[in-house]
């Protein structure tokens, strides 16, 4: 077979890090393959792609060398945050400066650009809408978009549907295996479901970034099935297995519906002067977890937002019984998980980010440390405690995100896809953290794509639609064939 992108004897080693991520690494891909890369959080996968693009070290610079990297003479990039890939502000403005280094006429590509947008699924009213106004998971479906404008021979794909609803990652990766069936495909993915018959290749890394197994997905899944439990990564029927053993013999939690922590009536959150969430009443109890399901662009985020406060509101609101106007820092009592973690970071390292509201309570530095080292532990990132947080993986960036928001433990917890990007293990240690607290009475009220979250953990699910909360349910109601039509 002909090798498109290789690398021989690979080190790199990332600043202010003492040990090497890659050591002595090589790594060579064929043509047509489909390669699925695996591993748990932070052991390297999308710097591994960075690597295997020229990215590193050609525009991000970071420390590598190795006796041989060959990269492909046409590729395209899809990164974890699709933020970070966009050149213009505008959604057709994004895929028309890629149309314009392909040299396609103006005159075209107006109908590139709705080709495109449609291969992805991105439905908008308008093409020349600015891409800040648009949900994490439509960014997602223009970043795909933009990249397969370039029609490349090689398509690195890191976590193309992480964000996305189950409609719409059905949607893309079907459009990526319609599109990548003559193209080698090198992807990073958490959500293997979709895939697993798409792909003939699987490359297993260690936490350290070591190769532990690389063969075919039979291979690979049946023989290191083991490795794949211990390491906590994602494998098909993971879920299965964990709720098999774990989950077999948790104990009912109570709801105490005696009290109201959040009570919405008539209210409503603007983004400008454009109402975008609007819930005619809903409540939330101690004790409740409710889930918030919805298509992408339906107003999920935004009603976390506004219960935040951090957008404009109408109407009432009530948390633990009192008015939030009356309330001075809505942030005493509720806390908040944004989609993107780094939006949330306000210090230079790990340690003192999770330490940092306690310090402003005035604890003691002897009971922040005990408080800060526990969560660190939990979250798997005492090894990392002196990084900046700009310097984890996207997965470790979020456990930080919600071990810094869940510090002080207020009485109502918001979170916004907090699992997405995670490995099995810290996805399911973040899933027991948040059911421990639900237990001591904390409400929790997530917005989630993954409806196995719905199914095993959920006691309530609140459905958006179009920005409006049209529907307050039992969770125990749904299962997950019943869920799946709602986002149809």
């Amino acid at each position: 077979m002909t090798s498109i992108a290789s690398m021989t004897n690979m080190r790199l080693k990332f600043p202010g890090v003492e040990s090497l991520l890659f050591k002595d690494f090589s790594i060579s891909l064929n043509k047509g393959e489909k390669v699925l890369i695996l591993g748990p959080s932070g052991s390297g996968k999308s710097t591994l792609l960075q690597v295997l693009t020229g990215l590193i070290p050609n525009t991000v610079d970071v420390p590598m060398k190795a006796e041989e990297l060959v990269i492909p003479d046409s590729w395209g990039f899809l990164f974890q945050d699709p933020d970070s890939q966009f050149c213009m502000p505008y959604v057709d403005e994004e895929i028309a400066f890629v149309l314009e280094n392909l040299q396609i006429p103006r005159e075209k590509m107006e109908k590139y650009i709705e080709y495109y947008l449609q291969q992805v699924g991105l439905d908008i009213d308008e093409i020349h809408t600015k891409i800040q106004m648009l949900s994490g998971g439509m960014k997602q479906r223009l970043a795909i978009a933009s990249v397969l404008a370039l029609e490349p021979e090689v398509l690195f794909l890191d976590e193309p549907t992480a964000m996305l609803d189950p409609e719409g990652t059905k949607r893309v990766w079907d459009t990526i295996k319609d599109v990548g069936e003559d193209k080698t495909v090198v992807i990073v993915e958490h959500k293997i479901e979709q895939i697993v018959d798409f792909i003939d290749r699987v490359i297993l890394l260690g936490e350290n970034g070591e190769i532990i197994a690389d063969g075919s997905k039979q291979e690979v899944f049946d023989q290191y099935k083991q490795v794949l439990i211990d390491q906590g990564i994602w494998y098909p029927n993971v879920w299965e297995d964990y709720v098999e053993g774990k989950r077999r013999d948790i104990p009912k939690i109570e709801i105490n519906e005696e009290k109201s922590s959040i009570h919405l009536s008539h209210f409503s959150g603007y983004r400008g002067k454009e109402k975008t969430i609007n819930v005619k009443q809903a409540d939330a109890h101690p004790g409740e977890w409710i889930t918030v399901l919805g298509e992408n662009g339906a107003g999920k985020s935004t009603l976390l937002l506004a219960l935040m406060n951090l957008i404009k509101t109408k109407g009432t609101y009530y948390v633990l019984e009192q008015s939030h106007k009356k309330i001075k820092n809505i942030a005493d009592y509720v806390t908040f998980v944004f989609q993107n973690p780094e939006f949330q970071f306000i210090t230079n390292s790990v340690y003192e980010e999770v330490a940092f509201s306690l310090q402003l309570e005035k604890w003691g530095e002897e009971e922040i440390s005990k408080r800060v080292n526990e969560l660190l532990r939990v979250y798997h990132l005492e090894d990392h405690q002196q990084n900046h947080p700009y310097q984890l993986s996207i997965g470790q960036k979020r456990r930080l995100s919600v071990a810094a928001s869940i510090v002080k433990e207020q009485s109502v917890l918001l979170l916004d896809e907090p699992t997405f990007g995670q490995d099995a293990k810290n996805t399911f240690a973040i899933l027991e953290q948040l059911e421990q607290l639900r237990a001591e009475g904390t409400t929790i009220i997530m917005v989630t794509h993954d409806l196995n979250i719905v199914k095993h953990f959920a006691t309530t699910v609140w459905k958006i639609n179009n920005g409006e909360l049209t529907k307050e349910s039992s969770s125990s109601d749904y299962t997950e064939h019943q869920i799946q039509p709602a986002f149809s």
